[in-house]
């Protein structure tokens, strides 16, 4: 299973959006630096409205939603790629993710220790940026002097690796983040082998006060952070509360739900950010829908037919013969399978067919 790291400095909100993501009290959060040492992993269920009126359609009570996992990982300072605060034990921990999740405080609270003593986050995201950029730097240069003796004899995949490296080397020595650097196609497959902390996609986590949710569009910090995102690293800002989510972990769904129309808001924000990260990690969901139960399943992008059958057993790609396949949109107009059947809208798809999110399939096999 892919892993979403989330990151940010010291008391911004990391392990209170754990928490509330894993729907646990996993994660401690406390009022201090480094509250989180070792990371917190977990299991979170991704919000998914189309499921529920699929098993409307399919007539079961049975509901399996798709997941991904979040990992709490320490907060980082200023100064962490030479060591500093928990600094390399961060570093590797991060290494280890697929995808960033930044959370970035974006209120005011006196009682709330910031390690900087201001609120300024286009400032922490820089610092973050900075010390993943600087742990970048020394990977490619470590990496530039080992294929340098290689690329001098010849070798032309070791010189191939070193035009690249220089590329990042270059890049990153202006501050940029490795994930905005132009790469061709070729380029990229050859960087993938470097694991560059800064060339992991990021989403930022605009972390509000529960009582500025409703008005977060206008919060001039909600605002400098969706600025900063789409201009410097091309990446997606989610408004959140973690406190409101933290808080509504206790409640049912109806008292979470009344307690949100007090507040003037749908949601905390927590859903659409596990949403996005999901997306984010390129994960889609296809659909299973029958008496017995109604399933999400997670795919990657660009997955064919029989590889997304594989995820529902190895059987199923081994002998793939066809998926019947209809679109989430069309069946749920028609209202039922019948329905569906009569309009001509499902397709016998083979084994070329690039599988979409919100398809509902059905694998015909053989083995």
């Amino acid at each position: 299973m892919l892993k979403a790291g989330i990151v940010g400095l010291p008391n911004v909100g990391k392990s209170t959006l754990f928490n509330a993501v894993t729907r646990t009290r996993k994660a401690e959060a406390a009022n201090y630096p480094f509250c989180t040492i070792d990371p917190n992993v977990g299991i979170v269920i991704v919000p998914d409205p189309r499921l529920e009126i699929l098993a409307k359609i399919a007539k079961t009570a049975v509901l399996v939603p798709a997941a991904v996992e979040f990992v709490d990982i320490a907060g980082l300072v200023k100064g962490a790629a030479s060591g500093e605060g928990l600094g390399n034990k961060f570093l590797t921990h991060i290494r280890e993710v697929d995808a960033l999740v930044q959370v970035v405080r974006c209120f005011e609270d006196e009682n709330i220790h910031h390690v900087a003593g201001t609120i300024d986050p286009v400032r922490d995201i820089e610092t973050i940026i900075t010390e993943l950029v600087l742990s970048d730097l020394d990977t490619v240069q470590r990496r530039l002097d080992k294929v340098a003796k290689d690329a001098k004899r010849g070798d032309k995949v070791a010189a191939a690796e070193q035009e690249v490296l220089k590329k990042f080397n270059d890049h990153l020595n202006t501050g940029k983040p490795a994930i905005t650097l132009d790469l061709t196609t070729e380029e990229k497959v050859i960087s993938h082998g470097f694991f560059l902390l800064t060339d992991k996609p990021t989403i930022f986590a605009a972390n509000v006060r529960e009582t500025d949710l409703a008005t977060a569009d206008t919060n001039p910090f909600v605002m400098k952070v969706r600025e900063y995102a789409k201009t410097h690293v091309a990446c997606e800002t989610v408004t959140i509360s973690a406190q409101i989510e933290s808080d509504l972990v206790d409640l049912s769904p109806a008292e979470a739900s009344e307690f949100l129309a007090e507040l003037g808001v749908k949601e905390s924000g927590v859903g659409a950010l596990i949403r996005s990260t999901y997306h984010l990690l390129g994960l889609r969901t296809y659909f299973t829908a029958g008496e017995k139960e109604a399933r999400a399943w997670t795919i990657h992008e660009g997955d064919t037919a029989p590889k997304a059958a594989g995820v529902i057993h190895s059987d199923f790609e081994r002998g793939f013969i066809k998926a019947e396949t209809v679109a989430y949109d069309a069946l749920v107009a028609c209202g039922s399978v019948a329905a569906a059947r009569e309009k001509g809208l499902y397709r016998m798809e083979g084994k070329e067919y690039i599988v979409k999110d919100g398809d509902v399939l059905l694998f015909k096999f053989n083995v």
